[in-house]
Formats: structure tokens, C-alpha cells, sequence
């Protein structure tokens, strides 16, 4: 057995250093008792480390008894018992189990002091073995003397005062008496050994079942403190996360209303600007026929032929100037003042908002809107208080007045015409169009990693565990904006990397979430552009169209809500047409994305 000793080390626990009971492994290789890693574990914070090598999870390992450190655990201790434990007497055969209980022949005979003990008589006070328990077996002398099992440490049994056998117990003075104590205890109630031993027993019994109830209480108090720990925990982080989702939504909204903002005052300037370029060209003309003028008079007073010169005169004095005039042209104030008003007003009323207590802030709007379909419904949403402050502020705002027509144009040539418009755009004009969003928490499928503010979207290594959502995707690895586009023009750019397996691409709210219909491009509810290996194809109700090949690693997408088409663009210098859909919306529209290859990756540009 000596070769199973140096092997007690490494069979020990290195938490609570004793053998490993119930052992388990974690990711990095080393071997712990559940329940001590269990307790290190459940007061740390995640990331949660390994005891010995310090490695980091950021989840919580799911861990598994090892049943083979098990059964060599179990082995290494019963070589260990049987390495250490005593040999029997000469004569006595060696216990079945360690369980059973210690044979007579651990009392020795008190004449010989050799062999083992048969019978204990309680009148000589002493063992003997067979032999020398013969003269109380055959002699008429010994009849009286009362023989048991072997007793052990017949001195301890014996009553100091009388030197008598103790067999008797007072539960009145928790003592063991001999029957002439029994004199001295008349006013108690005595009784046998036996009595009360199975009095005791009971009484114990007893005792040990309630205190197995108070364990098992114990135990449930804790594993609830630990539950409630958790789901405070949990509700910390999910509270957490809305808020960032909130605030992530809040910088969109006013990203959105910056942008609008700022084309107004660009577009104003470029219309005064255009003017002035005019103005310009006709000032600069009337110069120069006022110079080539000047030129002439000056000519035809070098004449010295009085006839040719009064020839001359005559046509050059016929010939009329007027001043220069500049026409006053100045930006329009009202509306400049109009937009400044409205951006000084929305500080304002977020200034109010922030400053407020948090009991007494105003409450979002009840309608619900895309900006409520994300994360789980609140009292008080920032993101939803913005929205409405932009919405007051467009009340305030008139709106533009349409040119009376007499002949409404045809929807079809209208939406043809307007589509050849934006074809021949260049990629200046089409980021005009430009709009800002990111990816929804809330959707993303279990492989799909969210990094960099929740812009970029990648495969991830293992499943991140995501809370369920009604929104999530189940099947497919794909994500889509947290913002939705109901009317109006807007752009995009997707940067590739590794782009052997992915989709860029469009759909409804509703199209579905789980089985092989969810996949972008394969339900009516969803149109986009995908790269399988080195194919490029554009899907739509699960009807593919291969496209050319193209060595661009951005795409833009052009969704013109208005007039009911979406385009792709293969981005370089220029845009590039990969394709395009003609779409009767009849729902608020996403962005979406499908990322499948290990190191593919789709990043959401900023056009600005």
C-alpha cells in the first residue's frame, strides 16, 4: 500500500485540503469539491475565478461530477484503512466491516490475562475465558453468581463508595447507582440500566429529529437567501441593461433630430448660396459690357478724323449703363430662428426633466410606438419623453404647402421615376440621406455577439446566454436595428469583414422568430443581399437571384419608404447598384442583419 501514499496530496481538495468528496472539474482542468467551490463561488461577483489559476468565467461554469477522480478517491481511502488499521489477537478473526461492532475478544481474561473473555460474572467482578469460566460452570458454589456477555472496564462499572456493580441509573441526580445506593435514592425513582438506556434512546431520538428538521431549515434559508441574492442580482443587471437601452435610444432620437436640423439650416444656405452664385454671374457680365464700353470710348477719342469720330460718338453716346445694384438676399431668419428655438427648447426641457425628483417626472406617453416595443415596458421612459418634445416642437412648425396640379401623375411612373432619381445619385448626395441606429439587444440570436455600443455584430465562440425574449431569434444567427423607419428617406452603410457567410438586409417586425422561415430572405416579410462563401445573391420569399461578383467589402442600403422601394449599393469610392425591390410597405421596417462564419463581421458605419 506504501506506493497509494504519495498520492494523498494530489487526491485532496486544495480548498478545504482534505480528500475530495463529490469532486468536480472546471473548464481550466483543475479538480475541487462541489460543495467547497459551490460556497467560493456564490460570494464572488462575476467573473467568477478558478481557486487555483485564477482563470476568468464570465459565466457561472456549469460543472459535472467526475466519477473517475470519484472511484479513485474512493479506492485511495479504503487502501488507507487498510494500511493503518490494527491486527486482531491471536485468535480473534478480523471484523466483515469497519461497521460492525467490536468482538468480546477485545476483553481479556482477568486470570490469565491471555485469552479472550467469554463471560463476565457480576458477584467475582471479573472476565473469564472458557477455560477459567469451567469451575463456575461445574461447581454447585458458583450457581448463584450472575454470568453476562463480556463486560469492558469492570472498574468504571463498579460504585466507589460500595465497591458493587452499578446497575442502576437515577434520572432524578443523571447517575448510575449500585443496589445499596438504592437505599440512599428511595425518595427517587431508580431504574435499570436497560430502562433507561431505552428511556435516553427514545428522548434522543427525538432530539435528533428536530435537529434534522432545523438542519433542513437552516439549509432552505440559505439556498433562499442565496435565490434572493441572485434575483436581486439579476434585476440590478436587467434594470441596467433597459437603461442603456433607454439612453442608447435617447442619443438616437437626438442624433436623428440634429441631423434633420442640420439639413435645414444646409439647405437654406444652399439656396442662398445659389442665388448669390447667380447674382454674381450678372454682376460680373454687366462689368464686363461696361468695361469693353469703357475701352471703346477711350478708343474713339484717340480718333483725329473728326467725321469717323462723330461717327463713333454717335453710337457710343446711344449706348446706356446702369449702377450696379445688389438685390438683398439673407438667409431665412424665421426659419433658422425656428430651428435654433426648437433645439434651445428641447435642452431645456431635458435640463427640467433631469432636475426633477424621480417621483414627480412626468410620464411617457401611453401609445405605443417603436420606441416602447423594445425592452420591458416603464413608467417613466427618457427615451419616450424625447420623443415626445420632438413631437411637440413639429406641431409648432408649418408645414410645407404642395403646389396645386392639375393632372395627378401615375403612382407606378411616379415611384419608376423617383427611383431612377436616386439610381443616378452619387454617394455625397445619397449620405444626405444618412440616419444613425443600433443593433437590438433584444433580438439578437444567442451566437451573435453585440460589441462597440451594440454597432457591431459578429459570431461568438459560445452561446452568450442571452434572457428569453419574444423577439429574439431562435434559429437563425441574425439581429436587427433598434430603430424602425415608417416614412420618410434613409441610408445606411454596412461595413464586411470576412464576409464568406452574411446578409445585409430588411424586414417587417413580424417576420417570424424561430424555424427556417425566420431566415432574412426566406418569408415574405424580408428582403436582403447575401454572401454564401463566394456567391452573392439577393433573396426575397425564398427566391434567390445570383448576382455579379463584387470586390467591395461596404454595402449602403437605400430605403425610401415614401415611394416603396429599397436599393442595394456596393460601396468604393462610388456606389455601385447591386440590386433592388419595389415594396408596397404595409409595416414599419428594420434593418437586419445575418452573420454565420466565425470572424465574419458586420459593422454599422457613421456617414457622418
Amino acid at each position: 500500500m506504501a506506493e497509494l501514499v504519495p498520492l494523498a496530496e494530489e487526491l485532496s481538495c486544495s480548498i478545504c485540503l482534505e480528500h475530495f468528496k463529490v469532486p468536480v472539474t472546471t473548464p481550466c482542468g483543475h479538480n475541487f469539491c462541489s460543495s467547497c467551490l459551490d460556497e467560493t463561488w456564490a460570494v464572488q461577483e462575476p467573473p467568477y475565478l478558478c481557486p487555483q489559476c485564477r482563470a476568468s468565467y464570465q459565466e457561472r461554469p456549469q460543472l459535472h461530477k467526475n466519477t473517475v477522480l470519484c472511484a479513485v478517491v474512493e479506492q485511495f481511502l479504503q487502501a488507507e484503512v487498510a494500511r493503518v488499521a490494527p491486527s486482531p489477537p491471536d485468535g480473534c478473526t478480523p471484523p466483515a466491516r469497519a461497521a460492525e461492532p467490536s468482538p468480546p475478544c477485545q476483553v481479556a481474561c482477568d486470570h490469565c490475562l491471555k485469552a479472550p473473555a467469554v463471560k463476565t460474572c457480576l458477584v467475582c467482578m471479573a472476565s473469564f475465558c472458557q477455560e477459567h469460566l469451567q469451575p463456575h460452570l461445574d461447581s454447585p458454589a458458583f450457581r448463584d453468581h450472575q454470568l453476562q456477555p463480556p463486560v469492558k472496564d469492570l472498574m468504571r462499572r463498579k460504585c466507589p463508595q460500595h465497591n458493587r456493580l452499578r446497575d442502576f441509573f437515577c434520572p432524578q441526580h443523571d447517575e448510575c447507582i449500585c443496589h445499596i445506593c438504592l437505599v440512599e435514592h428511595k425518595a427517587c425513582s431508580p431504574e435499570t440500566l436497560s430502562q433507561a438506556s431505552a428511556d435516553l434512546q427514545t428522548k434522543l431520538k427525538h432530539k435528533l429529529t428536530i435537529i434534522c428538521d432545523q438542519i433542513n431549515g437552516a439549509s432552505r434559508a440559505l439556498e433562499d437567501v442565496r435565490a434572493r441574492q441572485q434575483d436581486i442580482r439579476e434585476t440590478a443587471r436587467r434594470k441596467t441593461e433597459q437603461l442603456r437601452q433607454e439612453y442608447v435610444e435617447i442619443k438616437i432620437l437626438i442624433d436623428a433630430a440634429e441631423a434633420i436640423c442640420t439639413r435645414k439650416i444646409k439647405e437654406e444656405q444652399k439656396r442662398v448660396s445659389t442665388k448669390f452664385d447667380n447674382i454674381y454671374q450678372i454682376l460680373l457680365k454687366n462689368k464686363s459690357e461696361i468695361q469693353t464700353l469703357k475701352e471703346e470710348i477711350e478708343l474713339a477719342l484717340t480718333k483725329e478724323d473728326e467725321f469717323e469720330f462723330l461717327e463713333k460718338a454717335i453710337k457710343l453716346q446711344g449706348i446706356s449703363t446702369k449702377p450696379v445694384y445688389v438685390p438683398k438676399m439673407e438667409l431665412n431668419q424665421e426659419l433658422i430662428k425656428g430651428v435654433c428655438q426648437g433645439t434651445s427648447d428641447l435642452k431645456n426641457e431635458l435640463k427640467r426633466y433631469i432636475r426633477l425628483p424621480q417621483d414627480k417626472k412626468p410620464e411617457g406617453p401611453a401609445g405605443s410606438g417603436n420606441l416602447g416595443e423594445h425592452g420591458p415596458a416603464s413608467t417613466h421612459k427618457p427615451a419616450h419623453f424625447v420623443k415626445k418634445v420632438l413631437k411637440e416642437e413639429k406641431k409648432h412648425k408649418k408645414p410645407p404647402v404642395a403646389k396645386a396640379s392639375a393632372v395627378q401623375p401615375n403612382p407606378v411612373s411616379l415611384t419608376t421615376k423617383v427611383l431612377d432619381t436616386f439610381l443616378a445619385k452619387s454617394r455625397p448626395e445619397l449620405l444626405e440621406y444618412a440616419t444613425k441606429f443600433s443593433l437590438d439587444y433584444n433580438t439578437a440570436h444567442n451566437k451573435v455577439a453585440l460589441l462597440e455600443n451594440y454597432t457591431v455584430a459578429s459570431v461568438a465562440d459560445l452561446p452568450l446566454n442571452y434572457q428569453p425574449h419574444p423577439k429574439r431569434f431562435t434559429y437563425c444567427s441574425q439581429v436587427l436595428g433598434l430603430h424602425y423607419y415608417r416614412k420618410g428617406i434613409h441610408y445606411w452603410e454596412v461595413e464586411l469583414q470576412k464576409n464568406n457567410f452574411c446578409g445585409v438586409g430588411i424586414c417587417y417586425g413580424s417576420m417570424p422568430r424561430q424555424g427556417p422561415d425566420s431566415r432574412l430572405g426566406r418569408n415574405s416579410a424580408s428582403w436582403c443581399v447575401e454572401w454564401f462563401n463566394t456567391k452573392v445573391s439577393a433573396w426575397h420569399n425564398n427566391v434567390e437571384k445570383t448576382l455579379p461578383s463584387t470586390k467591395a467589402t461596404r454595402v449602403g442600403v437605400l430605403l425610401n419608404c415614401d415611394h416603396g422601394f429599397v436599393i442595394f449599393f456596393a460601396v468604393t469610392d462610388n456606389v455601385h447598384l447591386m440590386c433592388k425591390f419595389k415594396v408596397d410597405f404595409t409595416e414599419a421596417v428594420y434593418p437586419a442583419f445575418w452573420v454565420f462564419s466565425a470572424g465574419a463581421t458586420l459593422s454599422i458605419c457613421s456617414c457622418k
